[in-house]
């Protein structure tokens, strides 16, 4: 039986997933489906932690787990896909490029920062996104020594986009500056957060709002509602207002798009770049592709769309690989859903925030929660270990979440 070819785009926390649920359904069926996984770097980004103290640890190697399963790993960029002649484009590590072709694609390639269209931005500001953004900043952090002790510009810390991930930034700053045992110069920092819409976390309702802003307001972070950021230098940032904030750390976190590779399908898509799908996440005008993660414009119920978060990567990853391989084994798919919806949102020294359903009614908050908030990012969402059968149960598209 000739074997058939299975592409998932990325390895992220759905291309990850994606992959290994595919291998899984491929062994119980005793099937020939070939799986590769298109990546520039076979290892997971654990983007949730990029906010915390830096350490390697935020990137999670998976070349183990998918040389155990059996999951082949092309390293590249995929660059443009013709859906027509089912044929993925990609650009290799060295410049060359590579034309693979395959029976199923799943698109898993996540997304980026949305560019700060700032003058200044692209020198000046930095961004906890990816890994290497990440390890820009703390580099940054530990080099702040070589101003003097009192410039201003040394103590201030700006902080742009007041939503989940730019509030767990501003509440973390003197948290970062003590581990790098700058505890002076923790207790120094003037932390502003600058938000263009008139409330802190406009996107996180109502309900928590008044436990964020105690928290900022324990913090000393400074808020600059309803303000634009207009120039960014190296010395700090000037708003739309004419207020100059001096500043030798300024760090965007301007939320997401979806990867460009969306773009190169002719399919219409949102403002976010985010690819339509069916209910069993494969993208519609485009035979034998399925889309999973931040680049899926899922539907999670009846009501709600997926959001950009590894809390829906992970299961519309599994649903997506599932589907896919069992599409070529000729076995029957399932529909994507997640009606449960939970965040979970560090607060820093003031502990952490959990909340409940879309409104997002808050059911614990402060110090008795941050262990859960530590236990998410350290544990619940890194990759599964382990030997062959232990990873094939792991992959279990029914295996319970959070992992026992």
């Amino acid at each position: 039986m000739n074997a058939q070819e299975l592409i998932v785009v990325g390895s992220g926390f759905a291309g990850m997933w994606a992959a290994l649920v595919a291998a899984r359904e491929n062994a119980i069926a005793d099937g020939s489906i070939h799986i590769t996984v298109v990546t520039p770097e076979p290892c997971l980004t654990v983007r949730p932690r990029l906010y915390e103290p830096f350490t390697p640890e935020m990137q999670a190697p998976l070349g183990e787990q998918f040389e155990t399963l059996g999951i082949a790993v092309h390293q590249g960029s995929a660059t443009g896909i013709d859906a027509g002649q089912r044929a993925l484009q990609v650009l290799n590590a060295g410049g060359s490029t590579t034309v693979l072709h395959y029976d199923r694609l799943v698109l898993a390639a996540g997304s980026v920062q949305r560019p700060l269209d700032v003058p200044g931005a692209d020198p000046h500001a930095f961004d906890i996104d990816t890994f290497a953004g990440a390890a820009r900043l703390h580099a940054h952090l530990e080099s702040l020594d070589r101003l003097a002790y009192d410039d201003p510009v040394r103590h201030g810390f700006v902080i742009i986009g007041a939503g989940f991930t730019g509030v767990e930034m501003a509440l973390e700053v003197r948290r970062r500056l003590r581990a790098l045992g700058q505890s002076a110069a923790a207790d120094e920092a003037r932390i502003v957060l600058v938000e263009r819409s008139n409330s802190v976390g406009p996107e996180l309702g109502d309900l928590p709002r008044p436990h964020i802003e105690q928290a900022l307001h324990d913090a000393r972070v400074e808020l600059r509602l309803g303000a634009e950021v207009s120039a960014i230098h190296s010395a700090g940032v000037e708003l739309r207002d004419g207020e100059r904030i001096a500043a030798a750390t300024v760090v965007a976190t301007t939320g997401l798009q979806a990867h460009a590779l969306t773009s190169t399908l002719g399919v219409p898509t949102g403002a976010d770049g985010r690819l339509p799908v069916d209910a069993q996440l494969r993208v519609l005008g485009a035979p034998g592709l399925y889309a999973a993660g931040d680049l899926a414009a899922a539907h999670v119920d009846a009501t709600h769309l997926a959001l950009m978060s590894c809390q829906h990567a992970v299961p519309m990853g599994k649903c997506a690989g599932y589907n896919a391989a069992r599409d070529l084994l000729g076995l029957p798919p399932r529909a994507y859903s997640q009606p449960d919806y939970v965040t979970c949102l560090d607060l820093g020294d003031y502990g952490a925030l959990f909340t409940t359903g879309w409104e997002r009614r808050p059911e614990q908050v402060g110090a008795d929660v941050k262990p859960l908030k530590q236990t998410i990012n350290t544990q619940w969402i890194y990759p599964p270990g382990g030997d062959r059968s232990t990873l094939l149960t792991a992959a279990d598209i029914d295996a319970p979440w959070p992992p026992t």
